[in-house]
């Protein structure tokens, strides 16, 4: 169903605020503020239309894996996120195989290929290893790990057909060649399970860095003597820093010493969701390994979280009743921020004139009732 347009309507457009307005949608983007015409959609004032949420680290939902290679399950993650708001996402594979994750790259390739109009939006892999470091593999398999090799990264962007849009790389392994090379190719370079020093993190931004994965998991902590990954990823102005907000990966105190040193404009909400998600709890998978899913905790057998179960409107919620932060602060780290990340703000991130027409229907505590992407409606639940 393609939707022409709202009027009279609560909208969240950046820099303005959540304003009482209208627009109309003409071949799948924004073509027109306030036009009036009384043939278009006129909401409750209980709603408001946000943009729509960017997830560019999640691994699957609804019994499907971004690692499992058939069209169908990206078809079921796709629309399985639809329904938490998300128009656009990062299908992120695991350390695997060379041959395991070519083959995961190669599905991606082809199912952006097909242009899906149903769910929400394949932008491109992220490459979660298996450039990873050892001592803070978390949930990744250390018998699949390598060191930061750029031929072997080459081979995998010419599998993906080019489409992988972020990797995450333990930066002190050959850090600085690494990340030139995915900058010149307009992949983002984002520090993640790394044992990178804080001089190493400050100095990455130089060679291309923009991003740290999860922050806080997985990576060197901030200690008095040596204040490591972390603490470069508090301090270098230039790193956007994903968080797990389901209150398990990160406790509410660390979100706010997070919000704290970063502010709202470099912080992006992510889910680093598995296959449990919307699913009830037992036992799942997440590369190759047994995952024991207990309400909000997913765990390896060791006891090692792994991933989560978490939804995109409720990490946003879970931020805002941490931090105390405005709705509209909050929806930024899900839309406009991952979208500056990803350097695809021309076009996703804010409701604006000649961007993709891409939002979400939602109420006060963030219940989605109407996910639209392109101007055509992927999730309803709005009567």
């Amino acid at each position: 169903m393609k939707i022409r347009g709202f009027k009279n309507t609560n909208i969240y457009f950046e820099g303005q605020g959540i304003v009482k307005a209208g627009f109309t949608i003409k071949d799948n983007r924004i073509h027109d503020i306030n036009f009036d015409d009384s043939d278009l959609l006129e909401l409750d004032d209980k709603y408001i239309i946000v943009p729509g949420f960017i997830d560019k680290h999640i691994h699957g939902a609804n019994q499907s894996d971004s690692m499992y290679p058939t069209f169908e399950h990206l078809l079921n993650i796709s629309k399985s996120i639809a329904q938490e708001g998300v128009t656009a996402y990062l299908p992120t594979t695991m350390t695997q195989t060379i041959e395991n994750i070519v083959i995961a790259l190669e599905n991606i390739k082809e199912y952006i290929a097909k242009n899906v109009e149903e769910g929400a939006e394949v932008l491109g892999a992220h490459l979660e290893g298996p450039f990873v470091s050892k001592k803070y593999k978390g949930s990744q398999q250390e018998k699949y790990i390598l060191p930061c090799d750029i031929e072997t990264m080459k081979y995998f962007q010419e599998k993906s057909g080019n489409s992988i849009r972020q990797v995450t790389f333990a930066y002190e392994e050959n850090g600085q060649k690494f990340s030139e090379y995915l900058s010149r190719q307009g992949i983002v370079a984002s520090i993640g399970h790394s044992d990178a020093k804080f001089d190493e993190v400050l100095e990455s931004v130089k060679y291309g860095v923009t991003s740290v994965t999860h922050v806080y998991n997985a990576m060197r902590g901030l200690h008095h003597r040596e204040a490591g990954t972390l603490g470069g990823s508090f301090l270098a102005d230039e790193i956007y820093c994903e968080l797990i907000a389901d209150l398990v990966h990160v406790s509410p105190a660390a979100i706010k010493v997070l919000y704290k040193m970063k502010g709202k404009d470099k912080i992006v909400l992510i889910t680093d969701a598995l296959e449990s998600k919307h699913l009830p709890d037992g036992v799942y998978q997440l590369g190759g390994q047994k995952v024991y899913v207990k309400g909000d905790e997913a765990r390896l057998e060791s006891g090692v979280l792994a991933g989560s179960n978490l939804s995109m409107n409720r990490a946003i919620k879970n931020f805002i009743d941490v931090t105390g932060v405005s709705l509209t602060d909050a929806i930024d780290m899900a839309t406009i921020n991952p979208a500056y990340v990803l350097n695809i703000d021309k076009r996703k991130g804010s409701i604006k004139v000649g961007k993709d027409a891409d939002f979400v229907v939602i109420d006060r505590e963030l219940n989605v009732y109407l996910t639209v992407r392109g101007g055509k409606v992927i999730y309803k639940q709005y009567r």
